[in-house]
Formats: C-alpha cells, sequence, structure tokens
C-alpha cells in the first residue's frame, strides 16, 4: 500500500538533516592568502619608498643649488657646438661685468655679500667681543674717520719708518743712519712678518700638498701691488690705475718729507716713483700668469733649503741672497730655527729664475749711487701703500694691531 500524503510528509520531518561543514572552502582560503600576500607588498613597498636611497639630495639645499644651476645653464645652446653657452648662458645673460671691476663671478658676489655683513659686524659696538675682534673694530674705526685721519697727518706713519730702516725717499740721513747696516734678507721677512706683506719673495708655511697630515715652508713669486699682472701694462684702461698709483706714491713721499719740514724737490720725488714704479713693472712681468698656474704637479718643486740656495741663488747688490738666514729671520719671531736639510716647497722656479737676471740688471739699494735706484723705495712703497693710511685696497690681516691701539678708547 502506498503512503499517504500525511505519512510522508511525517517521515520526512523526522528524517535527520546532514550537518553543515565547519571551516573556510577552498575558494576561501585561496582569497584571503591572496589578500594576506598583497597586504605584505603593501607594507613592503611602504617600507621600502620611505627607506629607498636613490643618491639623489633632495634637502632644500640640494633642491635650490640644483635650481641655481638650471637657472645658470642656456638650453637653447648645442652643448656639442657651444658647452661654455650651454653650460654658463644663463648666468652670462643675467650677471654684466661691472665697470669698477675687471672680472666677475660666484666668488666676487660673495665676497660683496660677505663684505656687507662684515660691515654690519664692524659697525655694532659689543663689550663681549673677544680681543680679536676688538682689534678689528678698531683698526676699522681708524679707517673711516677721515677727520682724525686728516688731523693726524702724516706722524703715525713717519713713527713707524724707523721700525722698516726708514724710507729714503723720505729723509736726508739715510746712508749714514740706516745704509750701512741695511740687508735684503732682514728688510724683506720683516715685512713678512710682522706686516704680512709678501714684497720680491712670497713665504708661508701650509700643508704639504702630497701629505696632508704634514706643513712646509712655501717659496713663491709675490702679490703685486695692483690687482694683476696686466695692470702693469699700463696702457688703455690700466693707464689711468697707474698714473694714479705713481701719484699716490709722490703724495706719500712728500706728506713725510713736510711733516719732517724737509725741502720738497718734486722733479726729483717724481723720478724716482716712476724708477720704483718701472721696477714692479719688471717684477710683475717675470711673474707666472695665473692660468698657467693650474697644473699642481708642475708646482710642487720639493727640494731642501740647501738645494735652494745653490738651485736658486739670487744676488742684491752683489752680494748673495741668504736664503736661510732670510727663513730663519721669519721663524725666529715664533721661536722656531729652520737648518739646511728643511725640506720647502718651490712654487715657482721660473720666476725665481727670472728674478735672478732682473736684480742682477738692477741697481736695487739707495745708498749705491745718489740716483737711489729703487728696490728698497719699492718696498717701503708697498708697505706705506698698505699700512701707512687705509687706502682703497686695504689689507688687514696680518697687521699689527697695537700699532693703532689707543686711536679710540
Amino acid at each position: 500500500m502506498g503512503k499517504s500524503e500525511s505519512q510522508m510528509d511525517i517521515t520526512e520531518m523526522n528524517t535527520p538533516k546532514p550537518k553543515k561543514k565547519l571551516g573556510w572552502s577552498g575558494l576561501e582560503v585561496g582569497l584571503a592568502v591572496v589578500v594576506l600576500l598583497l597586504t605584505i607588498v603593501a607594507i613592503t613597498m611602504i617600507v621600502l619608498y620611505a627607506t629607498y636611497d636613490d643618491g639623489i639630495c633632495k634637502t632644500p639645499d640640494c633642491i635650490k643649488s640644483a635650481a641655481r644651476m638650471l637657472e645658470n645653464m642656456d638650453p637653447s645652446a648645442k652643448p656639442c657646438q657651444d658647452f661654455y653657452q650651454y653650460a654658463c648662458g644663463g648666468w652670462l645673460k643675467r650677471n654684466v661685468i661691472p665697470e669698477t671691476s675687471s672680472r666677475y663671478s660666484n666668488f666676487d658676489i660673495l665676497r660683496d655679500e660677505l663684505e656687507v655683513v662684515l660691515k654690519d659686524v664692524l659697525d655694532t659696538p659689543s663689550t663681549s667681543d673677544i680681543p680679536a675682534v676688538q682689534k678689528a673694530k678698531t683698526l676699522y674705526r681708524s679707517c673711516i674717520n677721515e677727520t682724525a685721519i686728516d688731523s693726524r697727518g702724516g706722524r703715525p706713519l713717519i713713527s713707524l719708518l724707523p721700525n722698516v730702516s726708514e724710507w729714503p725717499v723720505a729723509t736726508t740721513d739715510w746712508d749714514t743712519s740706516y745704509g750701512t747696516a741695511w740687508t735684503a734678507e732682514t728688510a724683506i721677512a720683516q715685512l713678512n712678518a710682522r706686516y704680512g706683506k709678501k714684497v720680491l719673495i712670497n713665504f708661508f708655511v701650509g700643508t704639504d700638498d702630497k701629505n696632508s697630515s704634514a706643513h712646509i715652508i712655501h717659496i713663491d713669486q709675490p702679490g703685486l701691488g695692483l690687482p694683476s699682472r696686466d695692470y702693469y701694462e699700463c696702457t688703455g684702461a690700466y693707464q689711468e690705475a697707474c698714473s694714479a698709483y705713481v701719484d699716490f706714491m709722490i703724495s706719500v713721499a712728500e706728506l713725510i718729507l713736510q711733516e719732517r719740514n724737509i725741502s720738497v724737490n718734486e722733479s726729483d720725488i717724481s723720478a724716482q716713483m716712476r724708477r720704483v714704479m718701472d721696477l714692479e713693472k719688471e717684477i710683475a712681468n717675470a711673474t707666472t700668469k695665473s692660468e698657467d698656474r693650474n697644473d699642481p704637479l708642475l708646482l710642487y718643486n720639493k727640494m731642501t733649503l740647501a738645494q735652494l740656495q745653490g738651485n736658486y741663488s739670487l744676488k742684491i747688490n752683489n752680494k748673495v741672497f741668504n736664503w736661510s738666514e732670510f727663513i730663519n729671520a721669519i721663524m725666529s719671531t715664533v721661536q722656531i730655527n729652520v737648518d739646511n736639510t728643511e725640506h720647502v716647497i718651490v712654487y715657482d722656479p721660473d720666476y725665481l729664475l727670472k728674478l735672478k737676471i732682473l736684480l742682477s740688471l738692477t741697481l736695487v739699494m739707495p745708498f749705491v749711487s745718489h740716483k737711489r735706484e729703487g728696490f728698497y723705495g719699492g718696498v717701503v712703497h708697498k708697505y706705506l701703500m698698505y699700512f701707512g693710511f687705509c687706502a682703497q685696497q686695504s689689507d688687514v690681516s696680518a697687521v699689527d694691531v697695537s700699532i693703532i691701539d689707543g686711536i679710540y678708547a
């Protein structure tokens, strides 16, 4: 017999249903694994991005520097045809050489900016300054106070002249008072050690170019009274500078003579100062051009002091220049004695060779003849230029500030 519908319903209701399996299906597990991997990858990428260094500086200073470099370039120029224009065209377009300068570069711009900052520092009084800054401010004030300078006349300079064996053109008894005792070694060394003026010979102690842990004596060509050796052509744009240079020398000599109540022979003074200028021209021509001094290997000529004496023996007034005496006169100021085995570096041997010829052709000592041919006039003239009065080209890096202490309380 067949079951009725009601019986069938009861049977279905009484039949237990199968239980669902607990846990994730394969699809769910797969999706979870994919999500987990993606999360790990994302975290890894974030960490790598945060810590990755591509070698490119991204600090504000680096970004500004890069922008400045791009600004200085001229991308419209073809580098293979005119690389200079390509690399510097932007800067050349924005900057013009001032009429007061013979050159202009980023270093000149930085120097001008630094001078503004320095002027502000020197103008600002402070009771907490260290002694070096106090002396710098004293020197600065002494230079800008033209009223005090005019009222003092040549007296401060006259008081200093005996320290450098006087100036023959500005005295009447130089031969008897100083001439017989004067030596080139002592005179040049004194100007170098006390006043920082490198006349005829540039002496300094610096780091050995081939051994940065050691210091060594360097011998080099000197600086010049005018900005560069080109000025000594005294033609064209440089003619006015040369004339003003000689006029200044003449004015200083006349000032000293007037202060000493010594009669002034203008034609004689003018002739002597022009001979000084002629000698300085020859010295300038003997120096090596800056563009020919770019190879450090050629500049590095190491030798002992004895070899320096033998290889580059100068002769002044028929007397051999004693390199050892000259160097020890400078080093004695710091209580150091240098013997003939000490090594030195000669930066410019060609200059010393040319100087030897020049000195052999020039009557350099003023007491050799009454003409007073002017080596010593040239030496002291440079000293006067920089330390007698605060000239336009002031150089106060090595001045003995005790000289002007007391000008201002």
